[in-house]
């Protein structure tokens, strides 16, 4: 274990959601991330069925809502840091590609890059349900394309969170790239 890092297990007697049969044991792990982030690692595993559920939540968030943007240009810039809120909305106009969290939606932490991938596996079981000769078609595979252009760097595109809430942020890798703006309570009294 890095020392970086502190693991807790703690075991609980609720049921497992899953196969009913089994208990629910809860490993927790305290990280510190290279850029003075703290975050805590959540792991619910079954000890019958291997259920598992995993929740990441940072401990050391910004809390100031507003609209988080980020240009993407090149490679380097896809290595830029992402934390989504249940509360942020996640955006990418120029690949018509959006997030909107629902009811049941969680904390996310992860790199442009893994937003990408993300996107792509969405793209492409919608692309999979398709019905043969669907007017959509054309224009789903132009996405996928732009898509493999953009996580080899290749495709300049606009990443922005809208988070009502509080929670969001990017550490860009560039800061020249990146712009937030805060909402003014009255404005969060609209939405």
């Amino acid at each position: 274990m890095s020392e970086k890092s502190k693991n807790d297990e703690v075991d609980f007697s609720f049921k497992c959601p899953s196969c009913k049969k089994g208990k629910i044991r809860i490993h927790k792990t305290t990280y510190d991330v290279p850029d003075g982030d703290k975050m805590l690692f959540i792991k619910f595993e079954c000890n019958i069925c291997n259920f598992s559920n995993n929740d990441v939540i940072p401990l050391t968030a910004n809390s100031t809502p507003g609209i988080m943007t980020l240009r993407v240009s090149n490679e380097n810039d896809l290595k830029s840091k992402i934390y989504r809120s249940p509360n942020g909305k996640l955006e990418i106009p120029e690949l018509e590609l959006f997030v909107v969290p629902g009811p049941n939606a969680d904390f996310y932490y992860t790199n442009v890059e893994g937003i990408l991938y993300r996107f792509e596996n969405a793209v492409l079981i919608y692309r999979k349900n398709l019905e043969k000769d669907d007017v959509q078609e054309e224009e789903i595979d132009k996405i996928l394309h732009d898509l493999h252009k953009a996580i080899k760097g290749e495709f300049e595109f606009t990443l922005i969170i809208t988070d009502t809430g509080g929670g969001s942020y990017i550490i860009p890798e560039d800061e020249s790239k990146y712009s937030f703006q805060k909402f003014e309570q009255k404005e969060l009294n609209l939405k």
